[in-house]
This record gives C-alpha cells, structure tokens and sequence, in this order.
C-alpha cells in the first residue's frame, strides 16, 4: 500500500511555459523517501496552465 502526497507548483508564461523549483521539489522529496509519480493539472487561466500538483508516493 502507498500514501501520496501533493505539492503546488505555479506556472508562468503562455507560449513558452515556465516552472520554478520543480526540481527542487523532486530531489527535496527523494531525500525523504517519495518517489515521484506524476503530475496533474490544476488551474487554466485564459486557455494556459497556471498550476500543477507533483504527486509524490511512499510505501507504507
């Protein structure tokens, strides 16, 4: 069985879309035992997406 966590990332741009610290975000939670495992879509804006959740697994 897995747990899963979340965490916001906010999106910047339109034609060329910008992230920050997803990277971050991915390494931080490794060092803690999560694994990556996706991402969903959160908030479109004027047709753009301006925020996604990174969704993090560990086994329980």
């Amino acid at each position: 069985m897995y747990t899963y966590e979340y965490e916001r990332i906010y999106v910047e741009g339109f034609i060329s879309l910008k992230t920050k610290r997803y990277e971050e975000v991915i390494t931080r939670r490794a060092e803690d035992g999560w694994r990556y495992a996706g991402f969903l879509p959160i908030v479109w804006t004027n047709g753009a997406l301006t925020e996604i959740d990174l969704i993090f697994e560990k086994e329980v």
